[in-house]
């Protein structure tokens, strides 16, 4: 690796070297990218999406990137990576192979496309690095301006370490706040509602955030005319610039191939976001993209010839070499001799990364061959097994999908030989030893992990009296603020009133506007926040006012928070916890209870769904002690309940994964959560009125579920399953189903049919009735049992209809 350098005071000779090796930089950047292409093409890699055309930009942004800075960023920033000396040749070419090695592929260990950049913010046990003494990068996602709101989380990171006391000691995330968060974003991709909406907030926060547009004037084949108004994105920005009386961006316009004014102007948006906490905008503009979008197409069905003679003489490695020669800091024999070793060094790499990928399968490939070929001596297959052996072994540069599975269909063919046994054991050993590489670290490994955490109970003072619910959790966010100082939560309406519901109530007065926070309406950045200052050591609370606007930032959680940890392979994380409300209340909006969706859309986060707030404050106690996110669903309806007051605020822990029997029975098993059970409470009752003697399990968290498969044990005693919630038939209580009787095989225990007793397909109507006729009640809980035990039962319970 080599990486660009900038001193403040050096000769004219130190100044050419420096220069010359920046271009050297960008050099082997872009033979990186037109032999990546090639090797696309040739079916090596299996899709590339390259920077070439914007080298010399990131040469000047990596000039003005600091330690312990963060980048959130476009996938085509491999020269700025390469700069900042974390990214090699050949690390380029493992990732577009899709090495699984992290030491080969340290971006992702071939979870995601080349193009997509990672530091490493962990050790190998999960463990913080010190951050402020190097240069990270957040890991990159495809999805377009889906970098944006986690950038503004990285920059207001700064802007609280700079401001809030009693952080001091974390210095291992901060130099009294003096990062800079720097964000890349391709021009076209400035049409989506995320760069906007990140736009608008940092400008409202101030926070030290530089965002660089690359701008070629193209969208994939969609020219910049129907992507932004005027086609110019500063000029539509302008109304965000500063003055002397209000607070905004400093926006700046600069040509991409401009090398010293790139330089100049990168070192002085640095330098007003580091000192001042201001904004700045960069539009890098006349860019060029000398193969188009992708491997997928090419850029001369869509550009007509002016288009492509003018990126011709104006791309930026063009205009670089002029610049130099004009400048007697280099002649063309200098810059051709470069030019050849670059190539060269390239080509090196290439074949160094190619061999580390395929070695291990082509050892892997001559085992399994050799086993088959031992196996075939003795079988009556003997023929066909010799034949796959032949096949396999033909494959020139195998990849572990040929290997398993020629292994798996000859198993067939032995089945009751004595060479079945030795070929499982080889196919179930090999899968455990692979199956890891493209699987492990979707939740964390370290000993932080939420399965590790330790239980503990609320305490009682024997004469404590039943208090509003909200109260347990006010009191318990007051222990929390005050036990962790690098915690704060921000929302809509979560500062001045102390959020809808009072749980909040006088907290920001007692630890400031920082710390307890009121947000705009936007519920995409508020989740960036909390992404971004989670992965700088802080421990952010992010409140969603309610489950239904979480569609709002389903995205940023799907795409971005719930698979950091596994496309990073452990390497980064972001402990944030998510916090709303939801379940019954009235109306469309209001009311949803979209849970299926939810948990199959954010596997990766944890999704707790307490019945009560001492439940819920025992969560949010279980969390700060890990280092996984979360996502906690108070209930809506719950917050003027009666609950005790515990005594251990702040310290007192529910169990993540671990379900709760609250009331035991012998006939059937009923799972639920939520506020759902207290309706299934009073049917409880009622039932026991005509006999029927039911077993109430809350599952107090969907991801994970019942860890100890006690529901299970509980089937084991009843024989009957009924699983009832408020999401649309086939939601979450399909889920819970498929955990209970095909995970835990709970279809062993049961005398009748499960069933499942959710909502109309449709959102919930307004008003009691609405609620009443939506969503399911007390009689139709009654009802769906006293079928089910009909039905086994017929003489002992006759049909209600």
């Amino acid at each position: 690796m080599t990486e660009a350098q900038t001193k403040t005071e050096i000769t004219f000779e130190d100044f050419k070297a420096e220069v010359l090796n920046d271009y050297r930089i960008a050099k082997i950047s872009r033979e990186c990218s037109l032999l990546g292409r090639k090797e696309v093409l040739t079916g090596k890699a299996k899709f590339g999406i390259f920077g070439d055309g914007k080298e010399v930009p990131q040469l000047a942004l990596a000039k003005a990137f600091q330690k312990g800075d963060f980048r959130s960023g476009y996938y085509r920033d491999q020269t700025f990576m390469m700069a900042i000396g974390q990214l090699s040749i050949q690390q380029f070419f493992a990732g577009l192979y899709g090495h699984t090695d992290l030491a080969h592929d340290p971006m992702s260990a071939g979870r995601q496309m080349g193009g997509h950049f990672a530091t490493h913010s962990l050790d190998e046990n999960g463990n913080w690095n010190n951050l402020t003494q190097q240069k990270n990068s957040s890991a990159d996602i495809s999805p377009t301006a889906g970098q944006m709101p986690r950038l503004l989380g990285l920059a207001q990171a700064s802007k609280i370490y700079r401001n809030v006391r009693g952080l001091e000691e974390l210095t291992k995330f901060s130099n009294a706040g003096n990062e800079v968060a720097w964000g890349t974003i391709g021009n076209a991709s400035t049409s989506e509602g995320l760069f906007f909406e990140t736009i608008n907030a940092a400008g409202v926060l101030q926070v030290p955030m530089v965002m660089s547009v690359w701008d070629d004037e193209y969208g994939i084949s969609v020219h910049a005319r129907y992507q932004t108004t005027k086609e110019n994105i500063s000029e539509i920005l302008k109304g965000f610039q500063r003055d002397e009386e209000n607070n905004g961006y400093e926006i700046v316009t600069v040509k991409g191939w401009d090398y010293p004014t790139l330089v100049e102007t990168y070192q002085k948006a640095g330098a007003i976001a580091r000192e001042q906490h201001v904004p700045v905008l960069i539009h890098v503009n006349e860019l060029t993209q000398p193969q188009g979008h992708s491997t997928s197409g090419s850029h001369e069905r869509y550009k007509n010839a002016e288009r492509l003679a003018w990126e011709a003489e104006f791309d930026c490695l063009a205009q670089m070499r002029t610049w130099l020669v004009d400048n007697n800091l280099a002649t063309t024999e200098e810059l051709e001799a470069i030019d050849e070793a670059a190539k060269k060094e390239v080509l090196e790499g290439k074949k160094a990364a190619w061999t580390a990928f395929v070695s291990p399968m082509k050892e892997e490939q001559q085992e399994l061959v050799s086993l088959l070929n031992s196996i075939a001596e003795t079988s009556s297959n003997k023929v066909f097994i010799e034949k796959y052996a032949s096949e396999l072994a033909s494959i020139k540069e195998p990849i572990r999908k040929d290997i398993i599975t020629t292994a798996r269909k000859v198993l067939r063919l032995v089945v009751k030989e004595s060479g079945q046994s030795q070929l499982a054991t080889w196919i179930t050993n090999y899968t455990n030893k692979i199956q890891p590489k493209f699987s492990s670290h979707l939740f964390s490994q370290s000993d932080k992990t939420v399965l590790g955490a330790t239980t503990v109970a609320p305490t009682y003072d024997e004469s404590a009296e039943e208090v509003d619910a909200r109260l347990v959790l006010r009191d318990n966010f007051d222990a929390i603020f005050n036990k962790y100082p690098e915690s704060l939560i921000f929302g809509e309406d979560a500062g001045n009133i102390g959020d809808v519901n009072q749980g909040l109530e006088g907290m920001q007065e007692k630890y400031g506007e920082l710390r307890v926070a009121d947000a705009g309406i936007r519920e995409a950045t508020i989740l960036g926040q909390g992404i971004g200052m989670a992965m700088r050591g802080l421990r952010p609370i992010a409140e969603i006012q309610y489950l239904d606007y979480l569609l709002y930032a389903i995205q940023i959680m799907s795409d971005d928070l719930a698979t950091l940890q596994y496309r990073t392979q452990g390497r980064q994380k972001a402990p944030l916890i998510i916090r709303t409300r939801g379940h019954r209340l009235e109306g469309i909006w209001h009311s949803g209870s979209p849970m299926g969706m939810i948990i199959n859309a954010i596997r990766g986060i944890h999704v707790l769904v307490p019945r009560n707030m001492t439940k819920a404050a025992g969560f949010y106690n279980t969390l700060l002690e890990t280092d996984e996110p979360a996502l906690v669903v108070e209930c809506l309806n719950g917050y003027r309940l009666k609950e005790k007051m515990p005594t251990n605020l702040g310290e007192f822990k529910t169990p993540i994964g671990v379900v709760e029997t609250i009331k035991e029975g012998t006939d059937i098993t009923i799972v639920s959560y939520g506020s759902t059970l207290r309706i299934i409470e009073q049917a409880a009752k009622e039932l026991l009125e005509v006999g029927i003697n039911v077993e109430i399990i809350d599952a107090q968290s969907l991801l994970p579920f019942d860890v100890n498969h006690d529901c299970v044990k509980s089937i084991a005693k009843t024989n009957r399953l009924l699983v009832v919630d408020e999401d649309v038939p086939g939601g979450a209580s399909a889920y819970l189903l498929q955990q209970i009787v095909d995970e835990q095989n709970g279809y062993q225990h049961l005398d009748s049919q499960p069933q499942t007793l959710a909502s109309k397909a449709h959102r919930p109507a307004y008003g009691t009735d609405g609620d009443y006729f939506s969503k399911p009640s007390a009689e139709d809980v009654f009802e769906k049992v006293y079928a089910i035990m009909h039905e086994a039962k017929p003489e002992e319970y006759p049909s209600l209809y």
